[in-house]
């Protein structure tokens, strides 16, 4: 999937903890893992407001795009 999510690079720079992160923004580590891991098929706004309040950044910091590798072209 070409959305990439850098929670692990988020929590890295601020030294959290899974666990700590999950329980500020009101979701269980299990869920958690899944959009960090990219598992996940949407995102709230409501979530995506409170990892940006927990981790001090923007929706930029935790989301990009990258092209598919296998796509034709991109059509």
């Amino acid at each position: 999937m070409p959305i990439v999510v850098d929670i692990d690079i988020m929590l890295a720079r601020r030294k959290m903890a899974v666990g700590d992160l999950a329980a500020r923004i009101g979701i269980t580590p299990a869920n958690l893992a899944v959009l960090k891991n990219g598992r996940a098929k949407a995102v709230r706004f409501t979530t995506l407001d409170a990892l940006c309040e927990a981790l001090e950044c923007q929706p930029g910091d935790v989301l990009r795009w990258e092209p598919d590798s296998d796509a034709d072209g991109g059509h």
